[in-house]
């Protein structure tokens, strides 16, 4: 880091040298033109590229050696989290149906990606969404509403014997994976282009938050999923009462964890945040006696048990990480 003193010239504009290796650097000519934004902390950015040209970032994938479609999938969603706005697809012969159906499938999955130009030989993906346009703390409350709905559903399931219910707790998993998505991709852009926090009314420390906060609820709809998909072989199990009212009220309490947790990072509150990790110790210790309880079952059940108490508490122990990253950030900004 480099001080500079700020200087008068002319007897009311103030002036502060520019470090002559950075202009060297950017290649900086005499009345060149430098973008300054103003960020929401306070800091300056200073941007030697002005245009818009900046922000398109143009990928291209040659499919003629790609023998699995499914990694083709996975290179587009890196692609699509890099911030990439243009994506293109190409190949030396007539593209697959196979690969055509993969490039469908990212789409559907994928928000704002688009096909705008298509040959036999290639298609051409743009990104048709405006960053600013979806606030980043806007996509973390609509996964977080929707990772409530899974839960609730979820033990609904279990006291209702509802295996369908079940099963469409399963198919909103992928509603949080691309939201997910995402905010990787708009915590991507911002890295890449530091003037749009300002634009978007985010610090790059909140910017930080949301993605470390993001992953964390799509690790706890997983696992919500996971105690899904063993609602069934709970339900045709002889589970006497004792267990199913412990799962009950370990499930219930893990929930509470998780929206309280959530509570605390909308109103940004340190001590409610050092309340949730507090109360992660009492759902461990429940879950410790409902898997004492579960080893007395006959045959499978235990596992099955077993295996939702452990997503119950791991549920727990990530609201809890989100409050330990509410904290940490707090502390940091304010």
């Amino acid at each position: 880091m480099e001080i500079r003193r700020v200087q008068i010239t002319g007897g009311s504009s103030y002036v502060i040298t520019l470090p002559k290796e950075w202009i060297r650097t950017m290649n900086i000519k005499k009345n060149d033109q430098l973008a300054i934004n103003i960020q929401s902390d306070g800091t300056l950015v200073l941007n030697p590229k002005i245009t818009q040209e900046q922000l398109q970032r143009i990928k291209e994938f040659n499919v003629s050696n790609i023998q699995k479609p499914n990694y083709l999938l996975q290179l587009l969603i890196g692609a699509y989290i890099s911030g990439f706005t243009s994506i293109k697809i190409t190949s030396t012969s007539r593209m697959p149906t196979t690969i055509r159906n993969v490039i469908r499938s990212f789409t559907q999955l994928a928000i704002g990606p688009e096909v705008v130009e298509e040959t036999d030989m290639s298609v051409t993906l743009k990104d048709l969404l405006n960053p600013m346009e979806m606030p980043l703390d806007r996509i973390i409350k609509r996964m977080h509403i929707i990772v409530k709905g899974m839960h609730e559903d979820t033990m609904r399931a279990f006291q209702t014997k509802d295996k369908k219910l079940a099963g469409d707790v399963l198919s909103r998993d992928d509603d949080v994976d691309r939201l997910h998505w995402l905010v990787a991709r708009q915590y991507n852009i911002i890295l890449q282009n530091v003037s749009l926090a300002g634009k978007m009314n985010i610090t790059i420390g909140m910017t930080s938050t949301c993605f470390l906060i993001s992953k964390i609820i799509e690790r706890i709809g997983d696992h919500v999923v996971r105690i899904a998909q063993n609602i069934p072989k709970l339900v045709d199990s002889d589970l006497n009462k004792q267990t199913m009212d412990r799962i009950l009220l370990a499930s219930n309490l893990s929930l509470d964890i998780f929206n309280k947790s959530m509570g605390a990072f909308f109103k940004k509150d340190i001590k409610a945040s050092n309340e949730t990790i507090e109360s992660v110790t009492k759902l461990e210790l429940l879950c410790e006696e409902i898997n004492a309880i579960a080893l007395k079952q006959k045959g499978i059940i235990a596992i099955h048990v077993g295996y939702v108490v452990e997503s119950i508490r791991r549920i727990g122990e990530y609201a809890e990480d989100i409050s330990e990253n509410v904290i940490n950030y707090l502390v940091t900004e304010h």
